[in-house]
């Protein structure tokens, strides 16, 4: 239970380590977008219970799914990113997600391309534990931070 110990040393126990790893990426290239705007999926503008997000239109004798002129953009191969960007975030890292300080070994010869991500439903205590792993093989971790309180930082 959360009761059982002192608040004082539960604060002594989680805090994040003061510096965190940050090695500097490999990957170098210049990430570039063929397309910015999102294709919004058909009708979404005249019918509110028709959400934004991409359907790929189904009726049979649907004028935009028979792409006739006039009709708007669909979601094709064409839009896709480039294969040596593709995945890349804006720090030239790729992303790897952790759930346990086992998982962070994975990443050990592979720092300089790969970052971890905590996953979202890992607890404080076991996120402490990753953090300090990935501090001592020297592994960027890109949300460390998130979990705990500024008083514990």
């Amino acid at each position: 239970r959360r009761g059982d110990r002192p608040p004082q040393q539960q604060d002594l126990q989680l805090q994040v380590p003061a510096k965190m790893a940050n090695p500097k990426s490999v990957n170098n290239v210049k990430i570039v977008k063929k397309k910015n705007k999102k294709i919004k999926r058909w009708q979404s503008d005249r019918f509110m219970r028709v959400g934004e997000s991409w359907r790929a239109p189904r009726g049979i004798d649907s004028r935009f799914r028979r792409r006739f002129k006039g009709t708007g953009p669909q979601v094709n191969i064409g839009y896709g990113s480039d294969k040596r960007t593709r995945h890349l975030l804006p720090s030239g890292f790729y992303k790897f997600t952790v759930s346990t300080p086992k998982d962070i070994e994975l990443l050990l010869m592979h720092n300089r391309s790969y970052c971890a991500e905590i996953a979202h439903n890992v607890a404080k205590r076991k996120r402490k534990e990753i953090l300090d792993r990935a501090e001592q093989l020297n592994i960027r971790v890109i949300n460390g931070k998130a979990g705990f309180k500024e008083e514990e930082q």
